[in-house]
């Protein structure tokens, strides 16, 4: 091939690899989103109602409720990017209780135990050209969905803040157990509570690292995960006693 036809194509190729690159780039940096965290829903306008003084049977029992999420958020880092991306999925598959027992004007959570089904996860961050629900698929079995179906926190036992029966937000720090992928540890909640109209919402999370329950970071093509792992949830309670 001549120099007078060589010099062309060099130049054509050089173009394609460039625009490959700013293409790449592009998709990746400038058209990836992800949900802000959950958090307490706008409170009501309406009257504000205490909860019920301690019952015989040991105190006010709230069951989760229609409205409830959670999920997982954990950072992705695409090949060639400086910056991650937070892949974030979420699922209304959550059932649990709440206890709060009442001694004068103090509040304390005594038992609080929350369920939820990993099976429905679903990914609610996007990714241009990506289809998500294939990180799902993957990331159910890294969770080995089928041999532990659930994930589980039981909290112990935590005095609330003072003005939690005012309908206000109050921040508290609840200990427990989480329990994923067969294993159990011992994890904190950082938590946010208001109670009103005897309706109870929290919303909150757990930060942990996914190998200390035994699951491996998944592996998704050119994409690597990081460990650490966030756990989100927003509950909706009411009072059941």
């Amino acid at each position: 091939m001549s120099r007078k036809f060589l010099i062309p194509l060099v130049a054509v190729a050089v173009l394609v690899v460039l625009a490959a690159a700013g293409a790449y780039a592009y998709f990746f940096s400038g058209l990836r989103t992800s949900p802000s965290a959950l958090t307490l829903p706008t409170p009501s306008t309406t009257a504000i109602a205490s909860p019920t003084p301690t019952s015989a049977s040991g105190g006010i029992v709230w069951q989760i409720t229609s409205g409830s999420l959670a999920g997982y958020r954990v950072k992705e880092q695409f090949v060639g990017q400086s910056s991650a991306h937070e892949a974030v999925a979420r699922t209304s598959g959550v059932t649990g209780k709440v206890t709060i027992t009442q001694s004068g004007s103090t509040y304390t959570m005594t038992s609080a135990q929350v369920t939820v089904q990993l099976s429905g996860l679903a990914s609610v961050d996007s990714v241009a050209g990506y289809n998500v629900t294939n990180r799902d698929r993957i990331v159910q079995g890294a969770l080995d969905v089928s041999s532990y179906p659930t994930a589980t926190f039981v909290a112990q036992s935590v005095t609330l803040p003072a003005g939690a029966d005012s309908g206000q937000a109050v921040n508290v720090s609840v200990p427990g157990q989480l329990t994923v992928h067969g294993v159990t540890k011992d994890v904190t909640a950082s938590v946010q509570l208001r109670v009103s109209n005897g309706t109870a919402q929290l919303a909150g999370s757990i930060s942990t690292n996914m190998t200390d329950f035994g699951v491996n970071p998944p592996t998704i093509g050119f994409t690597t995960v990081q460990p650490a792992v966030t756990i989100e949830f927003a509950l909706v309670l009411t009072q059941t006693q």
